[in-house]
């Protein structure tokens, strides 16, 4: 079947809603999600937004600290355009209905204003959230917008497959993107979509990982389509580890937002002993990268599974108040943060590299655009500042609107090329899918994780490369459905990530490496590490 459309996006995040929303008034839009419509790393988000509201905030502060968490490769011209523009993004949230948490003013009885939160990193308060279901809260918002206007098509449980360009139909000329091939999961069959402009907003790759705090959705397609349709990709290897996942054997990711350490709370070990002023002056409120490598050295330095984040020594009611859905979490595991520390290790969070784009959001093949955590901005560098994620995927989807709808249309008699699926069978033992799915995601985290080395990088990468051919294999000879088709991208990004890690040389952000401990530079400033098709690892 073949579906047209003016604008395609991929991902129903605040990225890919808030782009569709910006399409609408120039044509009709196809919003594909693969699971269904709520389900985004943006609904899981408890922090907030990152953005200069408050009087005692300036730019130059926001701008300072951004780049002081990015570890030398922040583009400074890119962080500058993104954070002055983030005052007109969040006015258009508020003005589609979305309710940030207040406080009462002292000074002014009777009067309320944002109540702004502060994370690590952050030398001011300047988060506005949601108490701490900010991402739920936008995400309802925004997929109320998107719901009640005619020209936005939501498309559920519709897996993308692969780009389409215009090299691969084979024609001629620059290589033009003009849509997807998508597998309909629930009904079966894969379908072919052709748009003028095609946005993959479809979020990060936090499942190549065994222990993350993302959905079971994050399995890097975006970035994989992208590379198999050329398109360069950078900075892989910058992981962003979150510190805080709750430790529970009955929880599978869930995460104790850094708000809670942004409010007061301290990290202990088993015996209740601060140990962040070893690592640095900050302390708790040091960049994620320094926080989750304090932990990960406490944990083999003790032998420990965990550490626990403490806020037992707040007034009575205040984790409660403030942070209703991650106390309510915890009590029904039997843990009551107001008189208990709260077990956390880190976990996979953030993918801070990803698909080389402008600050419009464009790819370097025509009429393709990445927004939010699949591409790479140059806003993040090494490390992702708390809560500038939201802030780059709003700013981003009106920036790469306003640039696709002015692209010349693709014409309505544009020949469409269908799918075609071959001999193939139906597959026959999916226990090899399961098992090389355990295995990519367990070789990560024993080899590329928040500590590494040339050797575990080099066995990694060896046994990535037969697992590779194995789901290729796989893949050309069996009829494909979503499992296998995240399992082929989840061992291209693996890889991606594995080789980008390998050649940066240095320590730097959140790519620690024994063999290169810090001070140790490739170059100053350092440069970004960029991977495509054509390069000799992949050929």
């Amino acid at each position: 079947m073949v579906h047209r459309f003016d604008y395609l996006v991929l991902g129903s995040g605040i990225a890919g809603l808030s782009c569709a929303l910006k399409f609408a008034p120039h044509g009709r839009v196809a919003v594909l999600t693969k699971k269904n419509r709520a389900e985004s790393n943006t609904n899981y988000a408890q922090g907030g937004i990152a953005c200069v509201t408050s009087s005692e905030d300036t730019f130059g502060l926001h701008i300072r600290d951004t780049l002081d968490a990015g570890a030398g490769l922040c583009k400074e011209r890119v962080v500058r355009e993104i954070v002055e523009d983030g005052p007109d993004r969040i006015k258009e949230l508020l003005d589609l209905g979305i309710e940030f948490s207040e406080r009462d003013i002292p000074s002014k009885p009777g009067e309320r204003e944002l109540d702004l939160g502060r994370e690590g990193g952050h030398s001011k308060r300047r988060i506005l959230h949601a108490e701490d279901m900010t991402g739920r809260e936008i995400e309802r918002a925004l997929l109320a917008a998107v719901e009640s206007h005619p020209r936005i098509q939501m498309f559920e449980n519709y897996f993308a497959v692969d780009l389409i360009t215009t090299r691969k139909v084979g024609l001629t000329g620059s290589n033009r993107c003009i849509g997807v091939y998508a597998l309909d999961s629930k009904n079966g069959g894969v379908h072919t979509f052709l748009a003028t402009a095609t946005v993959l907003a479809t979020g990060g790759c936090g499942k190549v990982y065994l222990y993350t705090t993302n959905p079971d959705i994050a399995t890097g397609d975006g970035v994989a389509m992208a590379f198999r349709a050329g398109a360069r990709v950078s900075n892989m290897e910058f992981i962003q580890f979150h510190p805080t996942c709750l430790y529970h054997p009955e929880v599978k990711s869930f995460l104790i937002s850094e708000a809670v350490r942004g409010e007061g709370a301290k990290l202990v070990d088993a015996q209740g002993q601060e140990f962040m002023h070893r690592y640095d002056p900050r302390k708790e409120l040091a960049p994620r990268d320094i926080v989750a490598r304090a932990i990960d050295a406490e944990m083999k330095r003790t032998g420990a599974d965990c550490v626990y984040l403490d806020l037992t020594h707040k007034p009575e009611g205040f984790a409660e108040s403030r942070f209703p859905n991650i106390y309510r979490t915890c009590l029904k595991y039997g843990i009551d943060m107001a008189e208990d520390p709260v077990p956390v290790v880190p976990a996979a969070h953030y993918q801070c590299g990803g698909v080389v784009t402008d600050t419009q959001g464009r790819t370097e093949i025509e009429a393709l655009f990445a927004i939010g955590e699949v591409a790479c901005t140059g806003l993040h560098g090494a490390n992702r500042l708390a809560s500038n994620s939201l802030l780059e995927a709003v700013v981003l989807a009106h920036r790469a609107a306003t640039v696709a709808t002015a692209l010349p249309r693709l014409p309505e008699d544009f020949p469409a090329p269908t799918w075609v699926a071959g001999n193939v069978d139906e597959p026959d033992e999916m226990v090899v899918v399961s098992h090389n799915w355990d295995e990519v995601r367990r070789l990560m985290w024993d080899y590329v994780g928040i500590v590494r080395s040339s050797k575990r990088l080099q066995r990694a990468l060896a046994r990535l490369r037969n697992l590779q051919r194995e789901i290729q294999d796989f893949y050309w000879n069996f009829k494909v459905n979503t499992d296998l088709l995240e399992l082929r991208n989840l061992v291209l990004v693996a890889q991606i990530i594995v080789i980008s890690a390998y050649r940066r040389r240095e320590s730097i952000g959140l790519h620690y490496t024994l063999n290169y401990p810090d001070g140790v530079r490739l170059s100053d400033p350092p440069q970004d590490t960029v991977v495509d098709r054509e390069d000799p690892a992949f050929v």
